[in-house]
């Protein structure tokens, strides 16, 4: 899935605040057991200069980096649900989707798709994502 014009996985200059992260080379490493990383959980991993959030949202994993493209915040540390879309049908207007893959920044309450990286709000602002495979059980990032 795209949003502002980069893909999942894209890469982006480390060294913009809009990326966050550093320029270390990127290394597959060890995480956990899937066992241990059940869906709605999620495992912050000290990897780089901020850290990287390794999220399962509904038995799919994804990592990103634990650094909001607004001001800086540990993003990771936010809260995890869903957000608020139209819906000109629903009697208020509105109705809830994604309901496990929204990261909402601790500090401003800026909503994050953790499955893409993408703003809620404004999809041309991002913030990094990091690739996470599992092999025989066990989970990888690299990052």
């Amino acid at each position: 899935m795209a949003c502002g014009g980069y893909r999942n996985g894209d890469s982006i200059d480390l060294h913009n605040r809009e990326g966050g992260g550093d320029s270390q080379v990127l290394q597959r490493r060890f995480i956990c057991t899937l066992d241990e990383l059940p869906p709605g959980a999620m495992k912050l991993v000290d990897v780089g200069k901020f850290g990287v959030g390794v999220y399962n949202v509904g038995g799919s994993l994804h990592a990103i980096v634990n650094y909001c493209s607004h001001e800086g915040a540990p993003l990771c540390l936010g809260y995890i649900g869903g957000t608020n879309e139209a819906d000109p049908d629903a009697a208020d207007g509105l109705r809830r989707t994604r309901d496990g893959q929204i990261v909402r920044c601790p500090w401003h309450n800026w909503e994050f798709d953790v499955t893409t990286g993408c703003n809620v709000a404004d999809p041309r602002r991002r913030i990094r994502t990091y690739e996470v495979d599992v092999s025989d059980g066990e989970v990888y990032l690299t990052a």
